[in-house]
């Protein structure tokens, strides 16, 4: 697809700095030109950047900032995407990598089974979400509405079934083990994950680092999913998903807010982790997923744990400080995360400020690696993450309110 980024963010160029829009522009060419690419049925398909599949997570997040524009070609871009997503969905639900095709491609075969449209087979609740996220998004930013079809009508159905089952989580029924790999790779206890109670929210076997849970109950995903289930509006749906959304709602009230704050796991049994990652959701990045304001008394107090050395991946340094991941090497911190503190932050002296840093720590490569050495940012891991290029673009156009109205 061939567009201009003046084209779709007229008057942009006027509100930052030459050096700024050139950054953005290279973000956003690269986006079209390196990432996106089609199946055959002519459907568009999204790399996540240096590795050729993709995520229905961070394809949702990869187009986040083109919500923000009112091109034609885009939001026929964007609808088509949601159509995809949901065709992938449907191979296989508790997959978070695709193949734009069967060729059978994947970063690891864990299953006997696994499908040949399948590069990841990680079960992980944001997927979920971010689908519905997507979707919801086109229709309130464009009045549009074709692509909440009849496969969008089947994902809804397998996706709440699947939701209630996993309220009831069986350990038998999802076995992953890959061996040679980091232990976070694979569940614990076997590949079963830890023991779990019911508490009414939704298991989640891997985190959206694509490293396993702790604990099977992930809180910022249990909240994102929870909140777009109460905004989902598809007739014969509504009932169900209202009522889905309030098990969970009181699940996470009672499970997983612990001394006025937030946690980040639980298993319903009593075991709680307190922590943070860079990958959205997180519970940093609550108030950009619309779960809840950042005024919100139990966010503030979570947010003043998770960018303080109470979080074990946070980390501090010369250049930079932020949050990093278990997925990445200690004092290693991801753009992502940083410019998330600055999306949620509602300071646009803040948001300035993360774009300064995030500009000066590319290793003189134009472009966000997935992470970067706090003190040496000539340390990196990932090429390039297109992620964090996007999120970028949309920390600028927040910086300067921009909007297509």
């Amino acid at each position: 697809m061939d567009l201009e980024t003046r084209d779709l963010y007229p008057g942009i160029s006027k509100q930052i700095t030459p050096e700024r829009f050139t950054r953005v522009d290279r973000s956003v060419q690269a986006f079209f030109k390196k990432t996106l690419t089609s199946m055959s049925d002519g459907l568009p398909f999204i790399i996540t950047g240096d590795i050729p599949a993709m995520w229905l997570r961070d394809s949702t997040w990869q187009v986040k900032p083109l919500l923000r524009s009112k091109h034609p070609k885009v939001i026929d871009l964007l609808a088509d995407l949601s159509r995809s997503q949901i065709k992938l969905f449907l191979k296989d639900p508790y997959a978070n990598a695709f193949n734009p095709g069967p060729s059978g491609a994947c970063w690891h075969k864990d299953f006997p089974d696994q499908s040949l449209w399948v590069f990841e087979r990680k079960f992980e609740l944001d997927s979920w979400a971010s689908i519905l996220y997507l979707a919801r998004k086109i229709s309130e930013q464009y009045g549009y509405t074709d692509h909440f079809d009849g496969n969008f009508e089947a994902a809804l159905e397998v996706m709440i079934n699947l939701a209630k089952k996993e309220q009831n989580h069986d350990r038998d029924s999802y076995i992953f083990r890959r061996d040679g790999s980091p232990p976070h790779d694979s569940l614990s206890h076997l590949g079963r994950g830890a023991p779990v109670g019911v508490t009414g929210m939704v298991y989640s076997a891997f985190r959206p680092s694509d490293d396993a849970c702790t604990y099977g109950y992930l809180i910022p995903s249990n909240l994102f999913f929870m909140s777009e289930l109460k905004k989902l509006r598809f007739a014969g749906f509504e009932t169900q998903a209202a009522q889905l959304a309030s098990e969970i709602g009181k699940g996470v009230r009672e499970f997983g807010v612990i001394d006025g704050k937030f946690a980040y796991e639980v298993d319903g049994l009593g075991n709680s982790l307190f922590m943070d990652d860079a990958n959205v959701p997180s519970l940093l990045s609550l108030p950009y997923l619309e779960v809840l304001s950042s005024e919100n008394l139990e966010y503030q107090i979570t947010r003043d744990l998770v960018l303080s050395e109470e979080n074990p991946y946070f980390f501090k340094g010369a250049l930079a400080m932020g949050v990093g991941s278990q997925h990445t090497p200690k004092n290693f911190v991801w753009p992502i995360a940083i410019a998330m503190a600055a999306l949620t932050s509602n300071s646009p002296t803040e948001q300035i400020s993360a774009l300064d840093i995030l500009d000066n720590t590319d290793a003189g490569s134009g472009q966000m690696h997935e992470s970067f050495h706090v003190d040496d940012s000539s340390k990196f891991t990932r090429e390039w993450f297109s992620w964090a290029d996007m999120t970028y673009v949309d920390l600028v156009l927040e910086s300067i309110n921009y909007s297509f109205e």
